[in-house]
């Protein structure tokens, strides 16, 4: 094996490593951003289960979700623009949405 062998080989399993890295801190990042928004759903008076997700009712998709909700009142499962979506978030915050 010759030295400039041996120096691809380095190179490429440092930026092996290095790509592990990134990925890795990128999840840590996304992790703790979620945790950071989600908030327990009790401070919306909402039902929920032992993970801590909202037990609420889908108006969009008229199904029992459990879901984590944000500090806007918004559950994963909400998409800007849909009208259902929209609804559900603002019945959240008044105290008046669907659950079980």
């Amino acid at each position: 094996m010759t030295l400039g062998d041996r120096l691809r080989r380095v190179i490429r399993q440092q930026a092996r490593r290095a790509g592990r890295e990134y990925a890795e801190s990128k999840r840590a990042y996304r992790e703790a951003r979620e945790a950071a928004e989600r908030v327990d759903p009790r401070e919306f008076n909402l039902p929920s289960d032992s993970d801590g997700n909202a037990r609420i009712v889908c108006r969009r998709h008229t199904e029992r979700r459990a879901v984590p909700v944000d500090a806007r009142g918004r559950p994963a499962c909400f998409e800007a623009g849909v009208d259902d979506c929209e609804g559900c978030a603002e019945d959240i915050r008044d105290g008046r949405v669907q659950t079980y």
